[in-house]
């Protein structure tokens, strides 16, 4: 079994390796940060816009309520924060190829979500949680801040790999019993999730918290609502260990969004709002 594990940290490392000379990687303007992007952003883009369409095509879409309009009024302000903010930093070109689009739609989860290209939707359950247009915007800041910082495409490029290792695994002990090759994979997925894939995911949330709190305060919305939402969010007792969930926990989440407000005010000081 020694053997085996040693065999598999090695693979790993060589397909990381390899796919980290291979991979096409960009430079988010909102972070400074390289990130990898097996993905092309183009085709991206392509394959969210039609999901969006066919997902609104499915499902019951509200149209002409106060609460939609709200919907709209909130989404329009966060896209101009982001608009603001990358011409700020002579980066308007990050955005060019946004369609952005907000739609409510009928149904009782509490959740919201946005796809890369700036498509999003708000369902119906989340509004009794965020109260008022301050709650509904620390949602969407946080919710457009994943599009923002191409999120969906690291989440699929992570994907790709973590694939490609699995499918090396098996292939370098082809000549090893049934037994042992899915051991082996297994072994693999369940390292390479607690150790990569769940850490990642909640580096993305942290990361959603920290530019979305930015995004509402650039906006004009007070940042100071934003932990003061999510204790509402947060849910009552138990709860999966924060080591085994793609979320911070709630107390982490909050305790990091009280850190960041006064980078969160600064920065909107610096593009000429006062939230």
């Amino acid at each position: 079994m020694k053997r085996i594990m040693r065999g598999l940290f090695t693979i790993l490392g060589a397909v990381l390796l390899a796919a980290g000379f291979a991979a096409a990687c960009v430079t988010n303007p909102y972070t400074g940060r390289t990130t990898m992007a097996l993905v092309n952003g183009d085709e991206l883009l392509a394959m969210s816009f039609s999901e969006y369409k066919t997902f609104l095509n499915g499902h019951a879409v509200i149209k002409g309520t106060a609460d939609a309009a709200l919907v709209e009024r909130v989404g329009g302000r966060i896209r101009q924060a982001a608009e603001k903010w990358a011409a700020s930093m002579g980066q308007s070109d990050h955005l060019k190829k946004y369609q952005w689009e907000y739609n409510l739609v009928q149904s009782g989860e509490v959740n919201a979500w946005c796809m890369p290209g700036g498509k999003i939707v708000v369902y119906t359950g989340i509004l009794p949680v965020t109260r008022d247009e301050t709650g509904l915007a620390v949602v969407l800041g946080h919710e457009v801040a994943h599009a923002l910082l191409d999120h969906g495409q690291q989440r699929m490029s992570a994907d790709m790999l973590q694939q490609f290792g699995a499918e090396a695994v098996n292939t370098a002990l082809a000549k090893r019993d049934q037994s042992t090759r899915q051991l082996a994979v297994t072994a693999f997925g369940v390292s390479t999730t607690l150790f990569g894939t769940l850490p990642f995911s909640r580096s993305h949330e942290s990361e959603a918290d920290h530019i979305g709190l930015i995004l509402m305060a650039i906006a004009g919305y007070n940042p100071d609502q934003a932990p003061v939402f999510w204790e509402r969010m947060s849910s009552a007792g138990g709860g999966t260990p924060e080591f085994l969930s793609t979320h911070p926990s709630d107390a982490t989440r909050i305790r990091q969004l009280r850190g960041w407000i006064p980078e969160a005010r600064q920065k909107a000081a610096q593009t000429g709002t006062v939230p």
